[in-house]
Order: structure tokens, then sequence, then C-alpha cells
């Protein structure tokens, strides 16, 4: 009997998907970078909440940290995850005949943690995208079953 082959369909989905999250998180990247100069993308409509994150400070810093700089902070690192994950897969897609068992599911584990909260959390653009990628890799992960 010899190995089974994977289908190039797997590898099509891993890379459409982690395209799909790599486009997300890297335009979640440089927003937040536009951000650092003139905010106006990710950022309270009511610009008195702006002013009340940058001159309030999160208790768990001590005082050392204002709400501005976390939410800062907190939205790069975010970009940073999708942007790992889309490489991820996309390495994934590329790598399809010598994957470790278990990524592809693993992928999609993620990506469906990342559909919950983009659901519960995100407006509609970026929770559609969340939907496609994940579902790009929830049909790899089905194909790669057969």
């Amino acid at each position: 009997m010899s190995p089974k082959t994977p289908s190039p369909m797997i590898a099509i989905l891993l890379i459409l998907g982690g395209t799909v999250f790599g486009v997300l998180g890297g335009l979640h990247a440089i927003y937040t970078l536009l951000d650092l100069r003139k905010p106006r993308r990710l950022v309270p409509v009511d610009p008195a909440v702006a002013h009340a994150m940058a001159n309030s400070a999160v208790r768990l810093s001590g005082g050392a940290m204002d709400m501005w700089r976390a939410w800062i902070g907190f939205n790069f690192t975010h970009s940073l995850g999708v942007l790992l994950l889309a490489a991820l897969a996309i390495w994934a897609g590329l790598r399809i005949r010598m994957l470790p068992v278990g990524i592809v599911a693993a992928l999609t584990v993620i990506g469906c943690i990342y559909l919950a909260i983009a659901l519960r959390y995100f407006y509609r653009a970026p929770a559609i995208g969340v939907a496609i990628g994940t579902g790009c890799f929830a049909a790899a992960w089905v194909l790669s079953l057969r």
C-alpha cells in the first residue's frame, strides 16, 4: 500500500485561508501604525474617549502605563498573532507533503477561536474575512481526512 498523496486542493485552501488572515493582520498592523501619528482608524468615534484612555492608567501597571498605549500594544500584538497564523497556514500549504500530523486541524481550531471572537467583538468586515479564512482551513481539514 502506497502512502496517501495529499490533494493539491488542500494546499490551495491553506494558502488561500492564510492569505485572507494575512491581509486582515497586515491591514490591522498598518492601521495601528498609522494611528500612532494621526489616530482615526482603530479609535473611538468620540474624541473624549481617546483622551480619557490617554489619561487613565492601567491598574495592573501601577500607573506606569496608560490605556491608550496599552490599546496600541494590544492592537500590534493582535496583528502579530494573526500574521503568524497566516504564515503558518501558507507554510503548511507550501509544504503539504511534509506536514506534521495535526497542523491542519490546529489551524482550523485556531481559526474557529478567532471566528468566535470576531462574531462577538468585531464588526462585520473582519468577521466575514475570518469566516472565509476559517472556512478554507476547515475545508482543507475535511479533505485531509479522506
